[in-house]
């Protein structure tokens, strides 16, 4: 997708809106913008998922609010805290809790569409299977291997939580202690099974921050309560195998693929 043109935007928008600067990160950009009133919010290009983020902070997830949505863009509020560089065991401690917040949100409602894995054919602009199967022996094997899971299980994980889908550090705000004060970029939020979330706060910790990753796994070691039940560890793997070593051929260098390749051998459930 092309960077947001704030300008263009802004002009088009029904409430007069000052431009205040760019947020940090993203692939697709998002501002800070002032109403007259004088507060303060973000502006980006999405969804509208407002319905679901109120179902979140009705459950204690701190989820932004939508304060105006005209499509395709929306203006949503500012939540407090920053993003961490570096994630501490009380941020992924505190994440892990938000994620048990999100399970059973969503019960009732299989008018939602459930969390599609994209095992079978290519996802919208993710997940796409030519570049694995075009760039060299090895993702050709992951990507066999990712299609015979597509071929054994649903290509929609279905469930009755609140799913992020994109659920990892940079997609959080935290106080001085780590504890989780936002959760953003909520743009391919679903209903499915939130272990889908931590296996994918799995993949990004292996790759950031391999210290904490025992964080996600049950014990009386660890304190944890992160468990994933086997088949939807097996989906989620094969899914975010899929997406990020797609994501390195097309947009990052080869020893990035080489590394997304080796947390996927890593991480790799048993039962492959």
């Amino acid at each position: 997708m092309p960077r947001l043109d704030v300008y263009q935007v802004l002009r088009e928008l029904p409430v007069p809106l000052e431009y205040e600067g760019p947020c940090p990160g993203g692939q697709v950009g998002a501002a800070y913008v002032r109403w007259p009133d004088g507060h303060r919010s973000v502006l980006t290009r999405g969804p509208d998922v407002s319905e679901l983020l109120a179902s979140a902070r009705a459950a204690g997830v701190p989820a932004p609010r939508y304060e105006l949505v005209h499509p395709p863009v929306v203006v949503q509020e500012l939540l407090p805290g920053t993003t961490p560089h570096m994630p501490t065991a009380a941020t992924v401690r505190s994440m892990i809790e938000v994620n048990r917040r999100c399970r059973g949100v969503l019960a009732g409602r299989p008018d939602l569409p459930g969390l599609r894995l994209h095992l079978r054919a290519d996802g919208p602009g993710f997940c796409l299977h030519g570049p694995p199967r075009a760039y060299d022996s090895r993702t050709r094997r992951l990507l066999d291997q990712v299609e015979e899971v597509g071929r054994a299980f649903p290509d929609t994980l279905e469930g009755e939580d609140l799913v992020h889908t994109d659920f990892h550090p940079e997609n959080v705000l935290t106080d001085a202690a780590g504890t989780v004060t936002g959760v953003i970029d909520w743009d391919g939020a679903t209903r499915g099974d939130a272990g889908f979330d931590l296996f994918t706060l799995r993949f990004d910790l292996a790759h950031r921050a391999p210290h904490l990753a025992p964080l996600l796994t049950p014990g009386p070691d660890s304190g944890s309560q992160a468990s994933v039940p086997a088949s939807v560890a097996l989906v989620s793997w094969a899914h975010m195998s899929l997406r990020m070593a797609d994501w390195a051929i097309r947009h990052f260098t080869a020893s990035d693929v080489t590394t997304w390749l080796d947390i996927a051998d890593r991480l790799r459930p048993a039962e492959i």
